[in-house]
């Protein structure tokens, strides 16, 4: 029998569900720090532990804390000015009723979703879903905030990237700008699978759009073809 045709908002759930796990490394990484503290922590102390913007830091920290594993403490200083926000565990311990799992196997899982679709509409589908949630995550990291240069929003989109599991670096030479991924949280399922590839195409021209203005950025280079980095040109 044939199964259920997918849907975009099946696959949009699917991808928002993986993109907000609490297994991206970056978040973990926030987690045990802040654990770690007796006092708590504030965005500023996150973001120069971990390396990050205070507003990716400040990103990770909200979904830690909606998810219930953090609890925010507002602070009013003994100066007029606006209260600050500590974070600190929510719990002493935390015990985990599942078995370990590598992200190939959603990326694996991903893949063949799409593999159920027309190559040309998979690819779009995937781009889409992609787009969306870097439109989603520009509007979390500079709500409100005026366009910024192309190379600055290149530089934050790089950075965000990095929080996300890519290890991502932009780089400027003879007037072009390109970021260069080292590590792709797909693992094995983008070379099973090179349509993920995709997603993080519209990963990047969906954060773009959001912080500075409508692009077509270009794979030029990816894991899935033999490269070492995935590049991408904008």
């Amino acid at each position: 029998m044939k199964g259920r045709s997918l849907t975009p908002g099946d696959f949009s759930a699917a991808v928002e569900s993986i993109t907000a796990s609490f297994g991206d490394p970056t978040r973990r990484e926030i987690y045990w720090a802040v654990r770690s503290s007796d006092r708590g922590l504030t965005v500023s102390d996150i973001a120069k532990s971990v390396g990050l913007h205070n507003n990716v830091a400040r990103h990770h920290l909200d979904k830690l804390a909606a998810a219930g594993h953090l609890i925010v403490d507002i602070q009013r200083e003994p100066k007029a000015g606006r209260p600050s926000k500590r974070y600190r565990s929510a719990k002493s311990e935390i015990a985990f009723e599942f078995p370990a799992r590598h992200d190939d196997l959603m990326g694996t899982l991903l893949g063949r979703a799409l593999a159920l679709l027309p190559p040309k509409e998979a690819d779009r589908l995937a781009e889409e879903v992609g787009h969306e949630y870097g439109l989603h995550l520009a509007a979390e990291m500079a709500p409100g905030d005026a366009q910024r240069s192309l190379h600055s929003a290149v530089a934050t989109v790089a950075e965000t990237l990095t929080s996300h599991g890519f290890a991502a670096h932009s780089e400027g030479t003879e007037g072009q700008l390109r970021i260069v991924s080292e590590h792709c949280p797909f693992g094995q399922a983008a070379i099973d699978h090179p349509v993920l590839c995709a997603i993080d195409r519209g990963l990047v021209r969906g954060m773009l759009a959001g912080l500075y203005g409508e692009t077509a950025p270009e794979l030029t280079g990816s894991f899935a073809t033999g490269q070492s980095a995935c590049t991408t040109l904008v």
